[in-house]
């Protein structure tokens, strides 16, 4: 059987193929062209048991081609990865080699590779994350300026009630209400397209049962509803519900040897999206449900703020395992007993 792996760059890539001893049969940095790629690995085709790709942020029109083209792709999770550091010598082409060795060995960890179209939709929610951020950073500075001309306090929700003639009224100097009516208008602009985007992300969640069982959770409305479904996927490909939790960054990350605590592990392995959407729940469930507020005052009597909150995010996920695996709604007495 015959190896690949191909270690991708912005312009370039190094493909590589290896044999059942891990030697190189052929080895050639090549551009990023696809048809170039395939033809390399051509000859190769009924022998290779697999090509691994780097999960890098250019993946997709890689990973897709090369599976149009009929081989077999996996996903290589680069952040569960760690390279051996005595190596003397290291480069491309030892990574690429070293990707083809993991797969012949078969302890690869991998990542999904979800369809095209749902990978879109999903990318469409994180975008509506990406313009959120932004326009929160546009209402803090109208916040600040406010503040720093008049020691005055104006909230969010002021903020995005402000028109240019109520800017004007504030009597500012013309520069500094200049500065003001730009802030705005860029807040004007991004919520318009916030909004396009949710709606979009409405038509396409509405039809799906697992967000409607998702928005039963307390702290779970429609948007979080959307990220956590579109970044979970499939719920069978966590075999268990500590799979998930690792996954969405819910559970801590420990070197234990001898009983005692020598360090961790790799805090930002996992979904970074879920970790958030989760703590975002926790901290609307224990506004607005009081099982979660009794959990999270025991938790926080104990130990602190943070620490409660994560524990809460984690009950959170726990319940959403169990939702999307048995498409049951949520059970307050099941998930705070």
């Amino acid at each position: 059987m015959k190896y690949s792996g191909i270690d991708l760059h912005s312009n370039n890539s190094v493909v590589t193929v290896t044999d059942d001893n891990d030697r190189v049969v052929v080895e050639k940095r090549l551009p990023n062209d696809l048809a170039k790629i395939v033809g390399l690995l051509e000859p190769w085709r009924e022998e290779l048991a697999g090509v691994v790709v780097e999960s890098t942020y250019n993946w997709y029109w890689l990973v897709d081609g090369l599976q149009a083209a009929g081989f077999a792709v996996q996903l290589a999770n680069t952040g569960a990865i760690k390279k051996y550091d005595g190596l003397k010598h290291s480069g491309d082409e030892a990574d690429a080699r070293q990707l083809a060795h993991l797969l012949r060995l078969g302890i690869l960890p991998t990542g999904t590779i979800l369809p095209p179209d749902q990978r879109a939709i999903r990318d469409l929610a994180r975008k509506r994350m990406q313009l959120v951020r932004s326009r929160t950073s546009h209402i803090l500075a109208i916040e600040n300026i406010v503040a720093r001309q008049g020691g005055a306090k104006i909230n969010s929700n002021q903020v995005k009630r402000l028109t240019v003639e109520a800017v004007d009224q504030m009597m500012l100097p013309a520069d500094v209400g200049l500065a003001i009516q730009s802030n705005l208008a860029v807040i004007l602009t991004l919520s318009a397209q916030i909004e396009r985007l949710e709606n979009r992300l409405q038509e396409s969640m509405a039809q799906r049962p697992e967000y409607a069982l998702l928005t039963s959770v307390p702290g779970i409305g429609r948007i979080l509803a959307t990220i956590i479904v579109l970044e979970t996927g499939t719920i069978d490909r966590f075999a268990a519900v500590g799979n998930f939790a690792s996954y969405a960054r819910c559970v801590d990350s420990q070197r234990i040897s001898n009983g005692k605590k020598k360090g961790e592990g790799n805090t930002k392995n996992g979904n970074k999206y879920l970790a958030w959407a989760f703590v975002e729940a926790a901290n609307f469930a224990l506004r607005f449900n009081a099982e979660a507020k009794r959990f999270y005052e025991r938790k926080k009597a104990r130990t602190n703020t943070v620490v409660a909150i994560k524990a809460l995010a984690h009950k959170l996920a726990r319940a959403c395992f169990h939702i999307l695996k048995e498409h049951k709604p949520f059970d307050a007495r099941r998930c705070f007993a």
